[in-house]
């Protein structure tokens, strides 16, 4: 059998994570869900660290790497307009699973001017936003529906998703919503 190669992941320090403003950084995960006669489905969610709005999502019946590189395609069309390089690069953190640290997924953050930071191995607290956030999802829909199979639960999916950027207060952000924290970081 061979060995996979270790590459080289840069960890982030294990300080307070604070982003001062809208596109400074961005955290990403993937969770499981029960799909009915599907099965098991993967969601991979991308959020902005300092609005808390969830900029990308994507659930598939794979948990590869083209469901995470699907959910940062998403999250960088919505933000910009368009799939290219950004322009200010900022961090893209993630766990070191083998989804974010697959070459496939590595290029195309690279390709895209990301940085990419990983966070320390067994400190899921150092991705606590996007941590917290699939919590949230986990107990406010997916355990309060029964999904029949993989189109019903992206459409609940998709709904709560709306309903937590711009109709759902935070109140680290002054009670308002993510949509509300976005605009009034460029006011």
């Amino acid at each position: 059998m061979r060995k996979r190669a270790v590459g080289f992941r840069p960890r982030i320090r294990a300080l307070p994570s604070v982003a001062t403003a809208p596109d400074q950084r961005w955290s990403t995960d993937l969770c499981r869900v029960w799909g009915g006669r599907d099965g098991w489905l993967t969601l991979a969610l991308v959020i902005d660290c300092h609005t808390r709005q969830l900029q990308g999502w994507h659930l598939s019946r794979c948990g590869k790497a083209s469901t995470a590189a699907s959910a940062l395609e998403q999250a960088l069309n919505s933000r910009y307009g368009s799939l290219g390089r950004v322009p200010e690069p900022f961090l893209l953190r993630s766990d070191n699973g083998l989804v974010f640290t697959s070459r496939r997924y590595t290029s195309l953050v690279r390709s895209y001017g990301l940085q990419q930071g990983f966070i320390t191995p067994h400190c899921p607290q150092q991705n606590g936003m996007v941590e917290r956030v699939i919590r949230t999802l986990k107990e406010q829909c997916v355990h309060r529906h029964r999904f029949e199979k993989l189109q019903h639960a992206m459409r609940v999916i998709g709904d709560w998703i709306q309903f937590y950027n711009h109709r759902r207060p935070h109140q680290a952000l002054g009670m308002k919503t993510p949509a509300e924290a976005y605009a009034r970081a460029y006011e």
